[in-house]
């Protein structure tokens, strides 16, 4: 658009795209290519589609409590609902064949190391090397259960990387465009643009 002030005149922009910092979607120049399956295997993998299918367990060793579950939603709906992805709660989960559920969060430390606030890792991959049927992301209990912590495992869940997995490398400990992706996983309580960038440009 232009307008005439005096015999100059001036230009302004209208629209102007934002461009992601570092691309921190699986699989970067820094990670792997193929998503492996297991605890504390390989980089976190992509999901295996926009739909995303989340179960909190509710019953036994890895039972969130009714605070966690809330902080759950709280994150998803702060941060995941804005993006191209569409979250849905699977009531009645699947764990094994065809369909299964994508995420499946847990409430314990079985498996955890003394330094690890939580994880994320494929249970099944998928057929593409890159993506994952089913993640598991673990949080410790007793207050670990964060809304900034939540967003970074779910992150990973859906591909998203540390700083030093990234391409161009970024601070993984400091460079706030990671957003909740910063190491430690309770940094930074929101996605942010690049994140945000990362999986409307994947999914």
């Amino acid at each position: 658009m232009i307008i005439a002030l005096g015999l100059s005149p001036v230009v302004i922009a209208a629209g102007v795209a934002w461009a992601a910092a570092t691309d921190n979607m699986f699989p970067t120049s820094h990670t792997g290519s193929t998503c492996f399956t297991g605890m504390g295997n390989g980089y976190p993998c992509q999901t295996d589609d926009k739909a995303v299918y989340f179960y909190m367990d509710s019953s036994g060793e890895y039972e969130l409590e009714s605070v966690d579950r809330s902080t759950v939603n709280n994150a998803i709906d702060g941060e995941y609902r804005s993006t191209d992805l569409a979250f849905h709660y699977d009531s009645s989960p699947v764990f094994e064949g065809s369909g299964e559920t994508d995420i499946i969060y847990q409430d314990g430390s079985t498996g955890l190391s003394d330094s690890a606030a939580g994880m994320t890792w494929c249970n099944a991959a998928g057929g593409d090397g890159r993506d994952c049927d089913q993640q598991y992301i673990r949080i410790r209990g007793n207050g670990y259960y964060t809304y900034a912590r939540v967003c970074h495992e779910t992150g990973h869940a859906v591909g998203l990387q540390h700083g030093d997995n990234a391409s161009p490398q970024l601070d993984k400990h400091n460079d706030t465009r990671l957003g909740c992706m910063l190491t430690p996983s309770d940094g930074h309580p929101d996605l942010g643009a690049n994140n945000r960038e990362n999986i409307n440009a994947t999914y």
